[in-house]
């Protein structure tokens, strides 16, 4: 059932009831027949682990043993205890004593209701006026309709920005080449996709058409593991080769390569992105993927993918920035060479967008970073550890947080680096499990004009003025804000685009 029900307008009001209180209201109904003379509710939630225990049993399948693990997963311990503080003590002890046997784990006191993501659910009531608008997903203006995205771009570098442009390139592409007679194969990275996922139709379709289709589904992508279990079968029946998971790592990179066949020679076209391949996401993420044609660039795609399907050892890259074997010390370089910069009393600065960041040895080297000189812009939408604008410290590091209708999801970095500014976009944050224990790509945006687009839009969220929050060591979360002309970042960056782009033309 819905969690809030609308109850009939009433003297010109009207009133919605939440589900918690029906239950509470209607508790008489219930337990009438014991003939209590009072009634009280209070709610509660309890997590557990939900780490997967992977046991080794030869005479299985990994699949068959994620499926065993699944199962396991409904009674492992409670890790969590969410609880109404008013509930009274003994109630509290009497329910942890049922649950875990008298174990002892986090306690968390919280309010008369829980699950706010409900909200996300709330009944529209007020009419249309009141709602977000929903804006058209801005056509690309390089990619031309009946005319095949290879050639385009075969003649440059792309950009895709959604949700502010459309997934249905992604998806045209993928449909594209499943019906080329000239595309061999199709190789393709999956984390979490739409549960109806024409990314999976495309690469069954493909696979009937005679591709070479390969596709490395990470079945261990949390609380998508059942799921990915039923996509995997479902692939294979069609002839799709699923490559075997890395013990130890999870694929996180976002990555597609495309190999054609064009008077006796390969030609290959990849993708590398910040986001899942997954068109419902994608209209509530923000995220930006690359599509070249770069023969170094592809080269490396295609060795990431061998990484998979070989042995697990060390590769070099020359071009692409891959996890675990070289994020950390690739970004510490480019913070030191900043650093150097700023000693020199030369311009140096960095603007870093992430989701997360934990890294204590990035930290400490952003620490560095300010105290030599280095200026210093982060937008971390959600967990960070380094606190700025300490003197002495970090005061030359600022760090904002976006939150609005759309969720901010893109990793994007970028240094001065003397007159050669650099900038990269990839899928890791910098946290020791995406640096350590998964393997990230992340790769250079080389061409100039993609590289000034990506500027921009930085500097569009970085002069938010609206949804901008500023973190600092207080987790006050105030709103940034200040007399400069009103600055949204979604609302502007749709509207830069808009102007770079043209309309989707249906």
């Amino acid at each position: 059932m819905d969690r809030f029900l609308v109850l009939p307008p009433h003297e010109g009001n009207q009133y919605i009831i939440m589900l918690d209180d029906v239950i509470r209201y209607c508790l008489d109904d219930i337990f009438g027949v014991f003939n209590y003379s009072d009634y009280e509710a209070y709610t509660f939630k309890f997590s557990r682990d939900a780490e997967l225990d992977i046991e080794e049993d030869v005479s299985k399948s990994f699949l068959e043993i994620l499926s065993d693990s699944l199962k396991k997963r409904k009674t492992s311990p409670p890790v969590r205890f969410v609880y109404d503080r008013n509930m009274p003590d003994m109630l509290r002890d009497k329910i942890l004593s049922k649950i875990s046997g008298g174990k002892t784990y986090h306690l968390v006191e919280g309010d008369r209701y829980h699950n706010s993501k409900d909200f996300m659910n709330f009944p529209d009531l007020l009419g249309p006026e009141h709602a977000y608008k929903k804006i058209a997903p801005l056509w690309h203006k390089d990619i031309i309709e009946r005319e095949s995205i290879f050639n385009t771009i075969q003649k440059k570098d792309l950009l895709l920005h959604f949700p502010y442009q459309s997934f249905n390139h992604m998806l045209d592409m993928l449909r594209e080449a499943s019906i080329d007679p000239k595309v061999r194969s199709i190789r393709i990275t999956l984390y979490r996709v739409a549960n109806q996922s024409a990314v999976i139709n495309a690469l069954i379709n493909a696979s009937r058409n005679g591709k070479n289709v390969k596709v490395f589904l990470e079945v261990q992508a949390r609380f998508d593991e059942k799921q990915n279990i039923y996509l995997a079968e479902k692939l294979q029946e069609a002839g799709v080769k699923i490559i075997k998971n890395i013990p130890g790592f999870k694929i996180h990179a976002k990555l597609l390569l495309i190999r054609r066949k064009e008077d006796n020679k390969n030609l290959y076209f990849g993708y590398i992105g910040t986001g899942n391949f997954n068109e419902s996401t994608a209209k509530q993420y923000v995220d930006v993927g690359l599509l070249t044609s770069d023969r170094g660039m592809t080269h490396e795609i295609r060795k990431v993918f061998e990484l998979f399907e070989a042995t697990y050892r060390p590769m070099r890259f020359r071009h692409l920035i891959v996890s675990p074997f070289s994020t950390r010390n690739f970004f510490m370089k480019m913070l030191e060479y900043e650093i150097n910069e700023a000693k020199a009393g030369r311009e140096s600065w960095a603007i870093i967008k992430l989701n997360n960041l934990d890294d204590k040895r990035i930290v400490n080297k952003l620490y560095k970073a300010s105290q030599a000189g280095v200026k210093i812009k982060m937008i971390i939408r959600s967990i960070c550890t380094l606190v700025p604008g300490v003197k002495g410290v970090s005061e030359n590091i600022e760090v904002f947080s976006i939150l609005d209708k759309y969720l901010e999801h893109a990793r994007i970095t970028a240094f001065c680096h003397g007159e050669d500014t650099k900038v990269f976009i990839g899928s890791a944050d910098w946290m020791g499990r995406n640096l350590n224990n998964r393997v990230e790509v992340t790769a250079p945006v080389r061409d100039e004009t993609l590289k000034q687009e990506l500027l921009d839009m930085l500097d569009i969220q970085l002069r938010d003025n609206t949804k901008a929050r500023i973190v600092d060591g207080t987790f006050a979360n105030r709103f940034k804000r200040n007399n400069l002309p009103k600055v949204r970042t979604q609302w502007d960056t749709y509207d830069y685009l808009k102007q770079k782009h043209y309309k989707n033309p249906s």
